[in-house]
């Protein structure tokens, strides 16, 4: 059974930063895409960042130069560095795991985690 855990949310004020983690446990694939959607309250579930199988990585517009997705294969373990954080950016994240590169599109991909709550004060 696939687990998505994410942690590292919490709140910080406008321009403050945040670090969160996603780390996967009983993946069965040998290729995996990782992704970081948000949802907040009223709105869809958007695709923040997307990595590839191959690293390569896709942002959102709305978080270029400001946000860094990563991954530690060793660990399992998918990052998100959250810089330069706006109130724009209050929302639940959820990190996301499919055997295939899914891109930003939410429905598209197959494991979600419970998602971590993130809140930013201006």
């Amino acid at each position: 059974q696939v687990q998505l855990v994410e942690s590292g949310g919490g709140s910080v004020q406008s321009g403050g930063s945040l670090r969160l983690s996603c780390a996967a446990s009983g993946y069965p694939y040998n290729s995996r895409a990782w992704g970081w959607f948000r949802q907040a309250p009223g709105k869809e579930r958007e695709g923040v960042a997307a990595i590839d199988s191959d690293g390569s990585t896709t942002y959102a517009d709305s978080v270029k130069g400001r946000f860094t997705a990563s991954q530690d294969n060793a660990k399992n373990t998918l990052y998100l560095q959250m810089n330069s954080l706006k109130p724009e950016d209050t929302a639940m994240y959820y990190c996301a795991a499919d055997p295939s590169p899914r891109g930003l599109y939410a429905p598209s991909w197959d494991y979600w985690g419970q998602g971590t709550q993130v809140t930013v004060s201006s």
